[in-house]
């Protein structure tokens, strides 16, 4: 078998089942299940990655991904992961936004720059004016309000127990980016820098910024540095501008991901947590670093 099929549910909804587990060993023609975690996930080794449409079939509308990888060279080495809506919760510039009072404003910018519809560059500095003159202890209430989205503590803790090099990417700030590294582990953070004057914002962020380019070029720079082929690299995002590293790494995940980008990439987690992400390496729940 060249290809690995893993199932994976929506933890807080419904357990996966040993009959939905045969169902779509039999619709796919795949071989013995593997048990990755009891009720929670499973691999079914295929002859070559299965239709989609026959796999949703078999789920009947069950919340439960389904993840087809090829089954050499499964465990990668490196992980770039976007942070705003997929390491977090939030988006953290949105959230900074409500502290101005023009939260719903900036949302509607930022969701239609996340779905491919507006310039990347444009619409952050468009953005970030709009926060001219917001004192910046509002920076520290909105990093108070972050939720870590579950299952990263142990993507992150779980890779580098097993030597891969980690790394936080986005186009978001590093006022928050240096915060999540330091909370989960990341080896690496790089973010866009927002100015300030030592009271207030100043309504700009350093120049270049970092848009869906830098994030594929630091793909290319980071397994270069490790002498990895694209192919050991796992990368993670939402939105529009982390295609292009999706596209480029060896396993790309469009993570609860917005239209534009579920629609281009394969591999999706529409489900599940960010546990799903060692599941789809192979790893068993029990060797699982940094419970949550």
């Amino acid at each position: 078998m060249t290809s690995i099929l893993t199932l994976v549910p929506q933890r807080e909804a419904t357990n996966l089942t040993k009959i939905q587990i045969s169902r779509v060993r039999d619709a796919v023609r795949g071989g013995v299940p593997i048990i990755l975690s009891e009720n929670e996930a499973a691999d079914i080794p295929v002859a070559e990655p299965p239709d989609p449409s026959i796999v949703a079939a078999a789920l009947d509308g069950a919340p439960i991904d389904a993840i087809t990888v090829k089954a050499r060279g499964r465990r990668k080495a490196l992980l770039l992961a976007d942070m705003d809506s997929t390491i977090v919760r939030e988006e953290t510039l949105d959230e900074l936004a409500a502290f101005a009072g023009i939260g719903d404003r900036i949302a509607a910018i930022t969701a239609r720059a996340m779905n491919g519809e507006l310039d990347f560059q444009s619409a952050l500095r468009e953005r970030v004016a709009m926060l001219k003159g917001l004192p910046i202890e509002m920076l520290e209430r909105t990093w108070a309000g972050v939720r870590i989205m579950p299952g990263a503590r142990e993507l992150v803790a779980t890779m580098r127990a097993r030597g891969a090099l980690t790394a936080l990417v986005s186009g978001g700030f590093s006022f928050f980016t240096e915060r999540v590294a330091q909370a989960l582990g990341f080896e690496v953070q790089r973010a866009n820098v927002l100015l300030d004057d030592g009271a207030a914002l100043t309504g700009a962020v350093t120049e270049p910024i970092l848009d869906r380019a830098v994030k594929l070029a630091t793909l290319h720079e980071l397994a270069a540095q490790r002498g990895l082929k694209l192919s050991a690299t796992l990368a993670v995002g939402d939105g529009a501008n982390d295609l292009e590293m999706l596209r480029a790494a060896g396993l790309g995940v469009a993570f609860h991901a917005k239209p534009v980008v579920a629609r281009d990439v394969k591999a999706r987690v529409d489900h599940a947590g960010l546990r799903a992400l060692l599941f789809a390496q192979g790893y068993p729940a029990a060797v699982f670093a940094g419970g949550e």
